[in-house]
């Protein structure tokens, strides 16, 4: 007789994952009220109309009714939220009557960001935000409390750097070394002498009356004013409340940017996926031999690419910029690539008279260089391993002069144009381009964390970010 089979195993149940944390149903009860607000700012005659004839009774009655309604939505939806990481991915499971489980594949995750609004803070709780490549949208888990997002956060960097998963969740935050810290005196003078302020504050006091004067009714000229006031609190307070404390760390998972006084902000520029580089230098900083510095990065999502905006740095010395600038350009010289920076040919003059001055092209070992602008100079830096295509672009009126531009196109979706070139130059220089960011790729030092100490990456010891 043959013996019984024993029972076939059964695969574990996965795991619901974990909830967030308990303060998130009240920053989701607002969306019945939300909603309940886009309706009366549509049809506003008809809600003043209901909300005249209700009594204070209705009134009452109906916010009785309301906020248990947006209290309810609130926790079934902090409910059914949960997320969970495993060997390959993070999951987010969302829905109260559709469901929705995103798979973020840990491989493709090039940043880790933990926002603190200044509500947040006050909770102890912060938003977690991840940078996918491939995705526009930034996928995000609010709110977790503070160390939970930090140990999530280190959590999923080592995974992501290739960290042995029995090890990942025990990383820890990585050292770090501080390389730069914006004054606040500094941050101030900075935007006093930037002329954007100023021409926002002049717009917004002089255009409003003029609109008024024209149309007669206040209503015109305070559409027209209200954004105008709105720019010079983007250009001004508002940019200093975001750029406040702006400080710049070195670790083994890239660049930590720490920056913000209301909403405190810690983002990460992750090592080898800085496309391009601009650093700018307004016409009043130039005296005090000050730049501002931005990037972009492959796959972030817009306006998120570094900082606050894509800012590396927000103003600071051309030596300090300079210095940072080589941790994330590796090889990249901004001495030598300014100087490298030629200027368009004399006949260009007949093409564009005036703003040819500002106009510089040139190589190093490490990057294609441009310059353009006379008030705002801006000097733009393509990694040669970066460069997805090089093309000439060439009009009728430049045709006949012998003129052409080069144009650069870099891995995020963006482009750098050196303008009013030589025509054979151009030509020689499209060839000589494309060979170079051939030879880039191949010698292109690995993209993922800790992958330069691969012995690093297995021992769990705390290397994979905060």
């Amino acid at each position: 007789m043959n013996a019984p089979r024993p029972p076939a195993p059964t695969a574990p149940a996965p795991s619901e994952g974990r909830r967030l944390h308990p303060v998130t149903p009240w920053r989701r009860a607002w969306a019945p009220v939300a909603g309940i607000a886009v309706f009366a700012v549509q049809d506003f005659e008809r809600a003043r109309r209901w909300f005249t004839e209700l009594t204070l009774g209705w009134l009452l009655l109906g916010f009785a009714v309301l906020l248990p309604v947006a209290g309810a939505y609130g926790f079934l939806s902090w409910w059914f939220t949960r997320y969970s990481v495993t060997d390959t991915e993070l999951r987010i499971r969302t829905g109260l009557f559709f469901r929705r489980t995103a798979h973020i594949r840990l491989d493709r995750v090039q940043g880790v960001d933990v926002s603190r609004p200044l509500l947040a803070r006050v909770a102890q709780v912060a938003k977690l935000k991840l940078d996918v490549v491939g995705t526009e949208a930034r996928d995000e888990l609010a709110y977790l409390g503070e160390r939970d997002a930090v140990a999530l956060r280190a959590e999923l960097l080592a995974r992501a750097a290739g960290m042995a998963p029995e090890a990942a969740p025990l990383a820890g935050e990585a050292p770090s070394r501080e390389l730069l810290r914006v004054r606040t005196g500094t941050l101030v003078t900075a935007l006093l002498l930037s002329g954007g302020v100023w021409a926002a504050l002049a717009a917004a006091l002089a255009v409003p009356p003029v609109v008024y004067l024209v149309a007669g009714s206040p209503w015109p000229a305070l559409a027209v004013g209200l954004p105008l006031l709105g720019g010079v609190w983007t250009s001004s307070l508002g940019r200093f409340l975001t750029e406040f404390d702006w400080t710049v760390a070195e670790s083994p998972d890239g660049l930590r940017l720490d920056h913000g006084l209301l909403d405190r902000e810690h983002a990460t520029v992750p090592p080898g996926r800085v496309q391009y580089v601009r650093v700018s230098e307004p016409l009043l900083w130039r005296r005090r031999g000050w730049v501002r510095v931005e990037l972009e990065v492959a796959g972030a999502a817009k306006g998120d690419k570094g900082g606050a905006n894509g800012v590396l740095l927000p103003v600071a010395t051309r030596a300090d910029a300079a210095r940072v600038l080589a941790r994330v350009l590796p090889g990249a010289d901004l001495a030598a690539a300014e100087a490298a920076a030629v200027r368009s040919p004399d006949r260009s003059r007949w093409s564009a008279p005036v703003r040819r001055r500002g106009y510089g092209q040139g190589v190093t070992d490490a990057v294609f260089v441009t310059r353009n602008g006379l008030l705002r100079r801006r000097t733009e830096l393509v990694p040669h391993a970066k460069v997805q295509s090089v093309r000439l672009r060439q009009g009728p009126w430049q045709r006949r002069l012998g003129l052409a531009d080069v144009v650069v196109d870099h891995g995020a979706r963006g482009w750098a144009a050196g303008r009013q070139r030589d025509e054979a130059e151009a030509y020689a220089f499209v060839a000589a381009q494309a060979e170079r960011s051939r030879t880039g790729r191949r010698e292109a030092a690995p993209e993922r964390w800790l992958t330069g100490d691969a012995g690093a990456a297995g021992t769990g010891t705390g290397a994979a970010g905060a």
